[in-house]
């Protein structure tokens, strides 16, 4: 009896939009699958389903017919050319008129190939239950949906920008709503961005491109979901003779539950979490409980403190993990090293940074990353030679650019760190700085004695400074004792516990402060991190909007390829004594970072954390 109700009111159903007494399918069947739909020419199906397959964030194939095919299996008894309540006719990719049936077109349709394609507006009733409010269904609209400037990926002659849906969730949701959609992939999965809509060139929620702009409330972050209006576009873009589409919110009803569309069962260890990275702009990323426990794991490693110099105080928890989910997202990432405190010696810098600096380089070379170190004009040559032979030796598999930082005046850090001076256009999206020297409170630069550098020191504070002050630019500081660029953010407990704290600590505070047990752990630990991220397959998804598939074994042996090694670190000690670099604690001449030698040492650390990381 139960069946024939079900199957009684889907009929009804379909009566009723096919006498067009309803003009929206989106509050019809709440909990139900929806599916947007786009109708081609059969010449271009082949095309079009490639389109699919290759961007199954937005476009999630749920039927291809057959040509002339009016019913699908999806739902018993339906009829494409009646079933939606409002379709697009589009004529050289141009929207001709919206009609409420496709009867008149049936000679056409008998040479067309319909695609059925999941549909977001079927997670809503998951997200209710999940206890996250749908803000477009409180306030009886259609959903926003917005032209994005992420390029899908081309298939065939489809080649359009991605669509994306837009729903306002409270903060203290977001882990719910992220959670409960990543496990509906044929209903567009979990968000493909989370925070400000800039970062989709999306310019004004107010006006979205299809749909009803949706009122954000106070307390609410824009989530992002990839939208099936995408075939709109593609349509658009592809410019057939004849095609036809569902009118945005006027989708196809089927008789399937969401949650039994191909529900993705979730480990726990594959539970997505969210986390915030940014608030200039504001930006959340994604990644699975797995991942996220792995980079504690090497974030507790390398705050292990050998020399018992009582760093801990300084630790701050998971701003690895914060600082790599942002590297992660950047395009171009800007290193600096260098700490000058054997003063009386020449050249006067230390083994601890340059090795950490490279690491890091390295994996994000890897990652396709834009990368240049920075360093002082007096260490620049020695700086790029040290750089050449890391090539030679296999340390790192491509130069990085080795460049100087000089103020000529107080508009140079803008300058450097933006085309043409203008805030806006940032070469840089991150600055990181790994042991390199930070400026005091009373503008001085001092080692762990107290000794004052500062005029063997370069004013590179002022690119972290000035870089606060731009929207866009993230800066993080790895340090060891807190006299470092970018530790300014614990300057409280440098203050409090290290010694000679008061005079020492860095005042400049970085968005994320990396405390390690030797700086150089610390870049090893982003380098490790990195690659934990873009193994992560939920990290993953998120990071490529939903377009495009898993990484390749090409691509993974490329990244683990560029993890630290015993061997490289080794060499890259040899680089740095060759040079006169020597050990920052001991002065001494040899293999030996802050008073530890390489072996056991340093040796041990970087076996542990290949383990963790590639457990």
């Amino acid at each position: 009896m139960v069946l024939l109700k079900c199957a009684g009111m889907r009929t009804f159903l379909r009566r009723a939009v096919r006498l067009k007494y309803s003009t929206r399918a989106a509050n019809m069947r709440p909990g139900y699958q929806q599916a947007n739909v786009v109708i081609l020419h059969k010449d271009l199906a082949d095309d079009f389903e490639a389109f699919c397959r290759a961007n199954s964030g937005p476009l999630p194939l749920l039927y291809r017919s057959k040509c002339g095919e009016w019913s699908c299996s999806l739902a018993t008894g339906s009829d494409i050319r009646e079933d939606c309540p409002e379709y697009c006719v589009f004529e050289n990719g141009k929207l001709m008129k919206k009609m409420a049936s496709l009867s008149s077109y049936t000679p056409q349709l008998a040479d067309m190939v319909t695609f059925y394609l999941g549909c977001s507006f079927g997670f809503e009733a998951a997200l209710t239950a999940a206890g996250v409010p749908v803000r477009n269904v409180e306030q009886g609209k259609n959903v926003s949906m917005y032209k994005t400037s992420v390029p899908c990926i081309r298939a065939g002659q489809f080649d359009c920008p991605m669509v994306v849906s837009m729903r306002p969730v409270p903060e203290d949701k977001l882990d719910a709503a992220v959670q409960c959609t990543h496990a509906t992939p044929l209903a567009h999965g979990g968000p493909v961005h989370i925070g400000h809509p800039k970062l989709l060139g999306i310019h004004d929620l107010s006006r979205p491109d299809y749909g009803d702009p949706v009122e954000v409330c106070s307390g609410d972050v824009p989530v992002f979901w990839a939208c099936g209006v995408t075939g709109v576009e593609a349509v658009q873009s592809c410019k057939p003779a004849l095609a036809f589409t569902h009118s945005p919110g006027c989708m196809f009803i089927t008789d399937q539950k969401a949650e039994t569309v191909s529900p993705l069962t979730l480990e726990p260890a594959q539970c997505p979490l969210t986390i915030c990275i940014s608030q200039n702009p504001q930006l959340y990323s994604i990644a699975s409980k797995r991942a996220v426990q792995q980079i504690q794991a090497i974030e507790e490693l390398v705050v292990e403190d050998p020399g018992a110099r009582g760093i801990r105080a300084l630790f701050l928890q998971d701003e690895l993990l914060k600082a790599c989910l942002s590297l992660s997202h950047s395009s171009s990432v800007l290193i600096t090293t260098g700490f000058p405190t054997h003063y009386m010696h020449t050249p006067p810098e230390e083994t601890d940074g340059p090795p950490g600096a490279i690491a890091m380089a390295a994996m994000l070379q890897a990652l396709r990353k834009e990368v240049v170190i920075v360093t002082d004009e007096r260490a620049l040559e020695m700086n790029q030679h040290i750089m050449q032979d890391a090539v030679k030796k296999g340390v790192i598999k491509t130069p990085v650019p080795v460049i100087s930082f000089q103020s000529k005046g107080p508009d140079s850090a803008l300058h450097f760190l933006c085309h043409d001076g203008d805030p806006t256009k940032p070469r840089f999206d991150h600055l990181v700085a790994i042991e390199r020297s930070g400026r005091a409170a009373d503008g001085n630069y001092y080692n762990m004695r107290g000794v004052n550098i500062r005029h063997l020191v370069d004013s590179i504070d002022d690119l972290f400074t000035t870089a606060s002050t731009i929207a866009g630019i993230t800066t993080t500081g790895i340090g060891d004792g807190g006299n470092e660029l970018g530790m300014g953010k614990v300057k409280a407990a440098v203050k409090a516990y290290m010694p000679n704290g008061n005079l020492i600590a860095c005042d400049v505070a970085a968005d994320f402060a990396i405390t390690a047990g030797v700086s150089n752990w610390g870049g090893y630990a982003v380098a490790c991190a990195l690659y934990v991220l873009n193994r992560c397959p939920v990290h993953w998804r998120y990071l490529q909007r939903g377009l495009g598939s898993s990484p390749t074994p090409d691509q993974q042996s490329l990244w683990s390829g560029c993890l630290p090694t015993i061997a490289k670190e080794e060499d890259m000690l040899h680089i740095l004594v060759k040079y006169g670099v020597r050990s920052g604690k001991t002065a001494n001449l040899g293999l030996e970072v802050d008073g530890l030698t390489f072996y056991p040492h340093h040796s041990d650390i970087i076996q542990r954390l290949r383990h963790l990381t590639l457990a």
